[in-house]
Order: structure tokens, then C-alpha cells, then sequence
């Protein structure tokens, strides 16, 4: 990732950072790129795909890539390697997104961020699908286990408005490339 893929994204317009993450006992890979547009992001496909490919040749197993857009991300510490992070994939009926973007915001946020231990929280939506993901990235791996039971009562608050939850994955950051 550092020495051949991290070369490509750099010269891709619009191209802003990375995360890897890895869930070894799942044997789960996870890349984010963050992209100045979708035009930005769709345009790089043609460049890396030769690489994803080889990628998954190298680890095994199958490669999806999936576009979402990023509807909220609190900074409070920049990520490292060796952060912890949940992934939390969630699915809602397309046309409750926006209400349910709103709700995270103003009801669920709020007690993520008062959390101790946060570093990074980011909430990503495909619009059309109504599929997208929570990933929140902890200081160690005490604070994420220690938020655990709070976000139990977040997604009891959540499935009350038709939101589904698949399962948690936790995860080790082993990559970080921010522009």
C-alpha cells in the first residue's frame, strides 16, 4: 500500500487520504480514499484497478469497492497506526437518509464526541442503496471497549427509526496518509 499504491493516489486529482485498516481475526482488509468530488473519485478507477487486482491477488480472498459519501466526520485527534477503530455498517430505507443524517447529528454525535478516548468519528452513506458505515477510531484499545455498552443504547435509539445494524467490526489502523 505505502510503496505502490500510496504513489498512484498521489497523482490522482482530487485524491485527499487513506486509512487501512485490518480485523485479523476476520481476516478483513478495509481501505478508505477520501476524494475531493465523486468525479474526482470515479475518474481514479481506470489507475487503480490494475492495482486492486494485483492487491487481491496478494491477500486473497474477494475485493469489493464500494462509493459512499461522507456525511459527517468529527476530527478530535488524527488517527495513527495502531488506533483502534469500529466499523459499523448500517442500511435504512433510501428515502429516510437525510432525516436520519439529522438525527445522527443532533442526537447520536453528541454522545459519540462526549465518549472519552475519540479520535475520529465518520459516518458514510450511499444514497440510493440506503447502505453505509460508522467508524470510530479510539486512542487505545481500553476506550473502545469501554464506549461499547454507550453505543449499544445509541443503536437501540437508532433501530427505533427503521436504521438496521449489521455486526461491529473491530479493527487496527495499520496505514495513514492525509493530505
Amino acid at each position: 500500500m505505502r510503496d505502490t499504491v500510496a504513489p498512484i493516489l498521489d497523482r490522482q486529482k482530487g485524491y485527499r487520504g487513506m486509512t487501512v485498516s485490518v480485523d485479523r481475526e476476520n481476516g478483513v482488509v478495509g481501505i478508505l480514499s477520501l476524494w475531493e468530488s465523486s468525479e474526482d473519485r470515479d475518474a481514479s478507477d481506470a489507475a487503480l484497478m490494475p492495482t486492486r487486482e494485483e492487491g487481491a491477488k496478494i491477500i486473497g480472498g474477494t475485493l469489493s469497492v464500494e462509493n459512499m459519501e461522507q456525511m459527517v466526520v468529527e476530527m478530535v485527534e488524527p488517527p495513527v497506526v495502531g488506533s483502534p477503530l469500529t466499523v459499523t455498517r448500517t442500511s435504512m430505507d433510501p428515502d429516510d437518509v437525510d432525516d436520519n443524517v439529522e438525527f445522527f447529528k443532533s442526537e447520536i454525535l453528541p454522545g459519540i464526541l462526549a465518549t472519552p478516548g475519540i479520535r475520529v468519528v465518520r459516518s458514510m452513506m450511499n444514497r440510493e442503496t440506503g447502505h453505509g458505515m460508522v467508524g470510530v477510531v479510539w486512542a487505545n484499545q481500553e476506550a473502545m471497549v469501554a464506549g461499547a455498552e454507550a453505543a449499544k443504547r445509541r443503536r437501540e435509539l437508532a433501530s427505533a427509526r427503521g436504521i438496521r445494524f449489521d455486526d461491529v467490526s473491530q479493527r487496527e489502523i495499520v496505514l495513514v496518509d492525509f493530505k
